[in-house]
């Protein structure tokens, strides 16, 4: 791999603030199996840097998965001139809960840092 393929890499996967925060969760033992087998399949990646891509990845699929649900209220138009509704379903509370929590997160760790 040369320099620029690197900063690429870079790039695309070192993105992001870690939190101060700790979690820790049990796994039942065929997630742990397969959890030590991604790390036996890339070890340059510990099981805490595997845990936390999986957990990203994981949390863009829920937000990706709750369905839109059409509201009354028009927000936009879209190219043709079409009302475009806004969305009553989970992913706007799901949005606003997740901006609430990164501020706070955000706060503590400039507390503490």
């Amino acid at each position: 791999m040369n320099i620029i393929e690197l900063v690429d890499q870079w790039e695309r996967t070192a993105k992001g603030q870690l939190t101060k925060a700790r979690y820790s969760v049990p796994l039942d033992i065929e997630a742990a199996a397969r959890l030590e087998a991604l790390a036996e399949m890339y070890p340059k990646r510990s099981v805490e840097e595997l845990l936390s891509e999986l957990v990203g990845a994981a949390l863009e699929a829920v937000e990706g998965s709750f369905p839109y649900v059409q509201g009354n209220h028009v927000i936009a138009t879209d190219e043709q001139g079409d009302p475009i509704y806004e969305d009553v379903g989970p992913t706007p509370r799901f949005l606003t809960l997740s901006r609430k929590h990164l501020e706070r997160l955000l706060a503590e760790q400039g507390e503490r840092g």
